[in-house]
């Protein structure tokens, strides 16, 4: 297993290098300039001259992109124009929001997703099945920003639960206290991604299970009196969780770099909120060091995959 780990991570240096350059060619070609955020109506032309000499815009893009490059295996992404300060730091800090968001959505994904895709799969046809099968229908056709809203609407301001906006409010003080409006302020948009996100994992496993209780090991376990509990555990269900568990490695990365959306009808100050900002501010470092960070995301998600799915299937181990 680790010899196939290590020749993924070593497959992923040239893809990382090519990506890199796409993003900051990509960056290159934006409408603007990248000094928007740094200089108003009322700068000196003069001015506006020495910053981007200072800054290295009059150079050839592959010097730039170069000296980024070196900068970039130093820890430094820039100044952020927008925020007057490092953009690690900025990362860094939105990124322990976005992180604990995506951790308590993906609890909360597979705290139903399972159970009910395991329910619907075992009693194929029956009223419970059509019922989750409604459920997920209704889950993966519902616009998300409608069910967002609607939620917002009936639990942030008709009964009044969840605070909609932020992350912890300016009334909390001391440690604990702190920490607690933290969690109140992750629920709800937790609870209303990680209920619109369970739809296909239930699809998933449903159509897993059903497939593998025809199967012939499952018949030759049946017809040697194996207890009907042991085989749906050890044979149906256990194979059935594979693809599951496959996809469980992009969902964490994908939480990670697909909440955009939900920070942003949230105004949870996270690193999609902060994405969605940087575009409308023009503020070209941050815009590059996070299109880079969701790309290298989507590269280990496919890592940690693979890496699931070795732990879970010895088959795979094996080859």
């Amino acid at each position: 297993m680790w010899k196939t780990i290590l020749k993924r991570v070593l497959v992923m240096i040239p893809q990382i290098f090519l990506l890199s350059v796409i993003i900051f060619i990509l960056a290159k070609m934006m409408p603007g300039d990248p000094l928007t955020g740094a200089i108003t109506p009322q700068t000196d032309p003069a001015q506006i001259a020495h910053l981007r000499q200072e800054y290295g815009l009059n150079d050839p893009w592959w010097i730039q992109y170069w000296h980024w490059l070196i900068n970039l295996f130093h820890g430094d992404l820039g100044q952020s124009y927008s925020y007057k300060r490092a953009v690690t730091g900025l990362i860094g800090e939105r990124a322990v929001n976005t992180f604990w968001l995506s951790l308590l959505t993906l609890i909360i994904v597979y705290a139903i997703a399972i159970p009910l895709g395991v329910i619907a799969g075992r009693y194929e046809g029956s009223k419970r099945d059509k019922a989750i099968q409604l459920y997920s229908y209704v889950g993966l056709s519902l616009p998300s920003f409608v069910f967002f809203l609607f939620g917002i609407w009936l639990f942030g301001y008709v009964l009044n639960w969840f605070p909609t906006t932020g992350s912890v409010s300016l009334s909390a003080n001391g440690g604990l206290a702190v920490m607690l409006s933290q969690l109140q302020h992750m629920i709800l948009p937790a609870i209303l991604a990680g209920v619109l996100g369970t739809s296909s994992i239930i699809l998933y496993l449903r159509s897993g299970v059903i497939d593998n209780t025809s199967e012939d090991f499952v018949r030759t376990a049946r017809s040697k009196g194996v207890p009907e509990k042991v085989v749906f555990n050890r044979h149906i269900l256990r194979n059935s969780i594979l693809p599951i568990a496959a996809f469980m490695g992009n969902s964490i990365t994908g939480l990670l770099g697909g909440s955009i959306f939900v920070e942003t009808i949230f105004s949870y100050p996270g690193m999609g909120q902060l994405f969605v900002n940087s575009i409308a501010g023009r503020d070209y470092s941050v815009i590059t060091a996070l299109t880079l960070l969701f790309g290298l995301l989507a590269l280990l998600g496919n890592l940690l995959s693979d890496i699931i799915m070795s732990i879970v299937d010895p088959r795979i181990r094996i080859e």
